[in-house]
């Protein structure tokens, strides 16, 4: 990790980290957390949090060898924050003397950890003085050897027996960027050539992605703003595609639903790509302002509903959908790369309930499907319970169901065995599943 700027004093970005972590904790999502953050303090909090969520494990077992009664909650995130940041002295972002004596100084300032305060500088003088000895204590953990929960790590070892270590080492790691063409602006072999004379190097992956060398703010991409391109990443980029590809050889407009459709990254390559009418569905109303953002940032039109997809009754005008993509909610197991904190959020308990409402999703948005017409069921998740085994009881209920090839689970990371994805596509992948259904016809 890179030195981050110091723009204000670092025992208050230490402060809001653990802020940040304990909301965590408490089950709200990072995101949400971070996004209350103060502006000044926003961009070093997030990149903190994220570096401690990637080592969180690890912090986590360190602080019960130094103290074997969890502290307040306030004092015991922010001592972890300090030992996430701190066990690897060759990936530190601050020097380790300096990251103690300024969470010391955090928690001193600290209106919930100041009574604690000489108990987080006792423990970190303690971790200073035997650094070598705990670390080594702590490796036979696999919770701190891998920074996943238990539970996550055995359930991936179970369903996964072949990648698990992978998938777990690269959930640590960072994504890349990759970027998703307009197709009805330009062509992606233009488009990098126009990156490059930017001085932003990038490589082609497919008909219409880029995968850039480094990611770069987006306001840097030429053309953003003009809607030359999206921010996709690869396996997201293949479910417009791959709903439209048997239907868009007749002249006919298509009638095409998004289900699910915030932030509105599908709904925008769906636009791009068909020739048609698109709703475009969302249940939180705060969420349907971002599909219209990014939809219109596009140039293109869509009808976004702010609406439940299990309640058509409440939204739905009776006119059967030629194609339905259902991106359905899950555990966003795939893509903890980019939200580090969803392994620390989740609760095994959550999966079971997250593939009821998958289930209910699949049977609800099926009836709305004509004969002839297709239904993409995708999630970012790499457990089986929201992916193969979704698709298995889908299929024993609805025998007017066919299930067309589809790739299946992507594994995060550079796919080897990527099922139905074109060898021209395969690239550095999000863990994601697709399963793309036909409705006979009487």
């Amino acid at each position: 990790m890179n030195q981050i700027e110091d723009r204000v004093p670092l025992w208050r970005q230490l402060q809001s980290t653990a802020s940040v972590i304990e909301a965590v904790r408490s089950g709200h999502s990072g995101t949400a957390a971070i996004e209350i953050v103060a502006p000044e303090l926003r961009p070093g909090v997030q990149a903190l949090a994220f570096y401690v969520w990637r080592n969180l494990g690890r912090a986590e077992a360190l602080r019960r060898a130094l103290a074997s009664k969890s502290p307040p909650p306030a004092a015991d995130a922010l001592l972890c924050v300090a030992l996430a940041l701190a066990w690897c002295d060759a990936d530190a972002p601050y020097d380790v003397h300096t990251l103690v004596n300024q969470t010391v100084e955090a928690a001193k300032r600290s209106m919930t950890a100041r009574a604690q305060a000489n108990f987080v500088n006792a423990c970190l003088r303690r971790f200073l003085r035997e650094r070598s000895d705990l670390i080594a204590r702590t490796d036979s953990d696999p919770v701190a050897l891998w920074n996943h929960p238990k539970w996550w790590i055995e359930r991936v070892k179970r369903e996964h027996p072949k990648q698990w270590r992978n998938i777990l080492a690269l959930a640590n790691t960072h994504p890349p960027m990759t970027l998703r063409v307009n197709a009805r602006k330009t062509t992606a072999s233009e488009y990098l050539q126009v990156l490059l004379s930017a001085g932003i190097n990038g490589r082609l992956l497919g008909a219409g992605a880029i995968i850039l060398e480094r990611p770069v703010p987006v306001q840097n991409l030429p053309g953003f703003g003009d809607g030359l391109v999206s921010v996709q990443d690869a396996a997201a980029q293949l479910a417009a595609p791959m709903l439209l590809g048997g239907l868009m050889n007749s002249s006919a407009k298509l009638h095409i639903l998004d289900a699910c459709a915030a932030p509105g990254g599908k709904t925008g390559h769906l636009l791009e790509l068909a020739n048609g009418d698109i709703t475009a569905l969302e249940v939180d109303s705060r969420r349907c302002v971002r599909i219209n953002q990014n939809v219109m940032r596009l140039g293109l039109t869509a009808t976004v509903l702010n609406a439940d997809a299990v309640k058509p009754k409440e939204w739905w005008d009776g006119q059967l959908y030629d194609a339905i993509l259902l991106d359905a909610p899950c555990t966003a197991s795939g893509i903890v790369r980019r939200h580090p904190d969803v392994r620390w959020l989740r609760r095994e308990s959550d999966i079971e309930k997250l593939a009821a409402l998958q289930q209910k999703m699949l049977r609800t948005l099926w009836a709305l499907v004509r004969p002839g017409g297709r239904l993409l069921y995708c999630t970012c998740s790499i457990f089986l319970a929201e992916g193969s085994g979704q698709v298995k009881t889908f299929l024993a209920h609805n025998t007017d169901a066919v299930l067309l090839p589809s790739p299946g689970h992507l594994l995060p990371g550079n796919n080897t065995n990527p099922g139905d994805v074109p060898d021209n596509q395969l690239g550095d992948f999000d863990g994601f599943y697709y399963a793309l259904f036909e409705k006979q016809t009487a």
